[in-house]
């Protein structure tokens, strides 16, 4: 299962807008959840007249058999105080549908790195327990760099380091929940700022291609992700005729 965080700049929503788009999956169902504002509109992924007045919803699910992977988009922020029923409402759809690992696409925000976060990539990831036993060397094979944990009272005491994922919405919760809950979760996170985050999204996507090869790459990784019809109404002023 690949979903998105609702966090700072949707870097994670746009990510797997390009995700779905790119390997034409399915739209197979929806989720339905009172802890998401409720929002309706077309077709976020037309590629005609005819299925552009598709309506889509807040929590849609899409499905690509061939890779054995779904997909969970979500596009409205949570209700206040209905982040935890969603999680423990996630996680036990997660459990009842067999799901044999979820990776979490996130972001966070990049003022708020400590000292050590401001070296090197600006892209981090955190594995549970659970799949650390599975995949754990791979990351290491790949060099990622493991989200760090900060001081919990900074200046005061260094000694008691916490994990902080600043602007991470639903990130913490969900990952530590999974921790506890022994499901093998994966969360890929980017650090950033609120603004145009296209370019963003398409360096958290292609980082998560690194791992998972859900489409080949080559040198100039961006241009083989589709951009979806949707994004011309949000930042086609800012996207260069190519990319459509």
């Amino acid at each position: 299962l690949l979903q998105p965080a609702v966090s700072v700049g949707n870097v994670g929503q746009l990510a797997i807008d390009l995700v779905i788009s790119t390997l034409d999956m399915t739209k197979v169902g929806y989720f339905y959840t009172d802890c998401l504002v409720p929002m309706v509109g077309n077709n976020p992924y037309a590629t005609a007249e005819e299925n552009s007045t598709e309506l889509s919803i807040n929590a849609e699910v899409y499905s690509l058999p061939s890779k054995k992977l779904v997909v969970l988009q979500i596009r409205s922020p949570f209700i206040k105080n209905k982040y935890r029923p969603f999680c423990e409402t996630l996680l036990s759809w997660v459990k009842s549908s067999n799901c044999a690992r979820v990776v979490l696409l996130s972001s966070s925000h990049a003022y708020q790195r400590d000292d050590e976060q401001l070296l090197g990539t600006p892209l981090r990831y955190l594995l549970t327990p659970d799949l650390e036993k599975a995949v754990g060397g791979r990351m290491q094979e790949l060099n990622w760099k493991e989200m760090e944990k900060v001081a919990a009272y900074p200046g005061i005491s260094d000694t008691d380091k916490v994990l902080h994922i600043p602007g991470g919405g639903i990130t913490k919760l969900l990952f530590t929940e999974s921790c506890s809950k022994g499901i093998q979760m994966a969360v890929l996170l980017k650090f950033c700022s609120e603004g145009d985050n296209i370019p963003d999204a398409f360096v958290l996507v292609n980082y998560l291609n690194e791992w998972l090869q859900l489409i080949k790459t080559e040198v100039n990784a961006s241009s083989q992700w589709k951009i979806p019809s949707s994004w011309r109404l949000l930042f086609g002023s800012g996207l260069p005729p190519a990319l459509f």
